[in-house]
């Protein structure tokens, strides 16, 4: 069974147009076969996207798991002095990401990179955004937790969410223990929206 982070480059391209709405903004981005969410905004990183894009985002960006490139993306359009990395093991999404970077004119602050996890990043960052893909399990998921905090600059954030049915009260008591604290912002629809700071 393939899962939307696998490498199946059998599987034919069939890009299509997304539109969304966060805050004000009307958003449109490509998709394609083989990655996450590819017929819309998928509900968490919807709210993710409300609870944290208030707070400041400024400085260098890294969304990690980023598919397509929705939550890096959004973040760059609403914070000017954003320079975002975004990163994710398909190669499928990763050209997604450069073609939705030059479709909202972001090419010049928005940065691809294919990488298992931290792999090919280097940081550190002054935030870190994940929909962590917890369907690839917790050896995945929890390395991606440890691996945010040793690419953070002292003072960084951590801004995660997960599912209360998936998890979410080990994966947040794992990350406090990683970081030395946790915070949830808000919970919605099931979804828990939790920072860290380094």
């Amino acid at each position: 069974m393939s899962h939307y982070y696998d490498l199946d480059p059998t599987l034919l391209s069939k890009e299509r147009k997304i539109e969304f709405d966060i805050k004000g903004k009307h958003i449109t981005l490509l998709t394609d076969n083989g990655v996450f969410s590819k017929s819309r905004l998928d509900e968490g990183s919807k709210i993710l996207l409300e609870a944290i894009l208030p707070f400041n985002l400024d400085g260098k960006i890294l969304d990690i798991g980023a598919g397509y490139g929705p939550i890096g993306l959004t973040i760059a359009l609403y914070h000017s002095a954003a320079r975002v990395t975004l990163a994710d093991v398909n190669p499928r999404a990763v050209a997604l990401c450069d073609k939705n970077a030059r479709l909202l004119g972001l090419e010049d602050r928005i940065t691809c990179i294919e990488s298992d996890l931290y792999q090919n990043i280097e940081g550190p960052y002054d935030s870190i955004v994940a929909n962590p893909p917890i369907r690839a399990g917790k050896k995945v998921t929890y390395a991606l937790y440890e691996g945010a905090y040793q690419h953070l600059i002292d003072g960084g954030y951590f801004y995660f969410l997960i599912r209360k049915a998936q998890g979410a009260s080990s994966a947040s008591q794992y990350v406090k223990e990683v970081f030395g604290n946790i915070t949830l912002v808000t919970r919605s629809k099931g979804y828990h929206i939790y920072m860290a700071k380094k």
